[in-house]
């Protein structure tokens, strides 16, 4: 029972080690805030640690998603709820003079609509889309990371821009 405990702990403080950027960045993405990307990284961590029953090689495509995937859940429950406080004192708050409200919709409605399309894709382009331009991962990390070749890589970026392309210009032709 404690060998078992003490490999699971190894495979945890690797796991913990090798992933803590890469869903650091992923929380970011999605809250916007570095504080509270943290603590989604942690209770994230802390769900994976639950689950370290679920990850089998740490270095592995599953294993990867697993934990974005957590990270990303755990992410957009704090930005959800983050986003239902509502401060009471507005008088704390000095309104800024370049501020645009139609253009931040604007550009929000373009970010969920982009968001929408990314998430469409099957998940062996996602997820390579999602480790080039949201985590900026070279191709070499992003083939080691899913245990594909970096030709692979290329063509599954390749794949996955056509497809985006494909799908924004039939969206915007019924609109």
């Amino acid at each position: 029972m404690l060998l078992v405990f003490a490999q699971e702990n190894s495979k945890f403080e690797y796991i913990y080690e090798k992933y803590k950027r890469l869903l650091l960045a992923k929380a970011y993405d999605i809250v916007k805030d570095y504080g509270l990307a943290e603590d989604a990284v942690s209770e994230a961590y802390i769900r994976a640690y639950k689950n370290m029953h679920k990850i089998g090689d740490p270095d592995a495509a599953p294993a990867v998603s697993f934990l974005v995937t957590i990270t990303k859940n755990v992410a957009i429950d704090m930005y959800n709820k983050q986003k239902r406080i509502v401060p009471t004192d507005f008088a704390d708050y000095e309104e800024a003079d370049d501020f645009d409200l139609e253009d931040t919709i604007l550009q929000k409605d373009a970010t969920n609509h982009a968001m929408q399309l990314v998430d469409s894709l099957k998940e062996e382009l996602r997820a390579v889309f999602l480790l080039k331009y949201a985590h900026d991962l070279p191709h070499k990390e992003i083939a080691r990371t899913l245990g594909i070749t970096e030709n692979n890589v290329t063509v599954r970026l390749h794949r996955a821009k056509a497809k985006l392309l494909k799908m924004a210009k039939e969206v915007t032709q019924y609109e």
